[in-house]
């Protein structure tokens, strides 16, 4: 008698691993997880859109802004027709570098109206205001040649010195600073130094006309004399050849 094979087992509740076969199973692809990423993480990606959005319309609106009071400050700066009116243009708008160039005029006038002390102080408001703009230099130079105005040579050299030593400044300032330099030796009677910086504008700008200015000056004084032999120093020994 054949025994009855016996029953397969049921599988337990609840455990459905096997009712679709692997072979069978659908591959899981990129949109699916794609999908599946999004419906997972929605909001957050939204809210990171929407904060990038409003930051660049941020941006863009505080450029606008920025766009129209700088519209705004070159106007008034244009509306700026007199003394007085610059004068005011220079409390309202004192950080910025137009305020610079309008106490530039200040000075301008203050220096053309004989008042030399006033315009170098004013071309000192312009080179602070200016720090940093190809200005500041015209500052500087304007200060210095107002403080030689008002007899103030001492206070002046150091400026003029620094701006005729600085490589990176335009050669038309430096040969000015060196100008004003060697007049100031010239009127000391001073034949050395001022041969010194006759040489050094020959080296910064052969053709400008300050260092011709300077030339003519320097030719009024006497020619420099030979360093003096040192103390104690042997005497030359003259050297006679045979038939001489």
């Amino acid at each position: 008698m054949t025994t009855p094979a016996p029953p397969a087992p049921n599988p337990p509740a609840g455990d459905d691993r096997n009712l679709v076969a692997a072979a069978t199973s659908p591959a899981v692809t990129f949109e699916d997880r794609v999908r599946a990423f999004w419906s997972g993480n929605r909001n957050v990606i939204t809210g990171l859109c929407v904060g990038v959005a409003l930051a660049i319309v941020a941006k863009g609106g505080w450029d606008y802004l920025q766009g129209q009071q700088e519209t705004g400050v070159v106007e008034a700066y244009a509306a700026a027709d007199s003394s007085d009116k610059l004068k005011a243009f220079t409390v309202a708008h004192a950080a910025h570098p137009l305020a610079g160039v309008a106490q530039l005029r200040l000075a301008d006038e203050a220096y053309q109206a004989g008042k030399a002390a006033d315009a170098a102080a004013l071309y000192q408001q312009a080179a602070t205001t200016l720090k940093g703009d190809p200005l500041a230099a015209r500052a500087r130079m304007g200060r210095a040649v107002a403080q030689l105005a008002a007899g103030q040579a001492t206070e002046a050299s150091p400026a003029l010195k620094a701006l005729a030593d600085d490589a990176a400044q335009l050669k038309a300032v430096r040969a000015e600073a060196a100008y004003h330099l060697a007049s100031l030796a010239v009127e000391a009677k001073n034949a050395d130094e001022a041969q010194r910086l006759v040489d050094q504008l020959m080296q910064i700008d052969v053709s400008s006309p300050w260092t011709q200015q300077a030339m003519m000056l320097r030719a009024s004084l006497p020619a420099t004399t030979a360093p003096a032999a040192p103390a104690g120093a042997a005497p030359a020994v003259e050297v006679k050849l045979p038939g001489k």
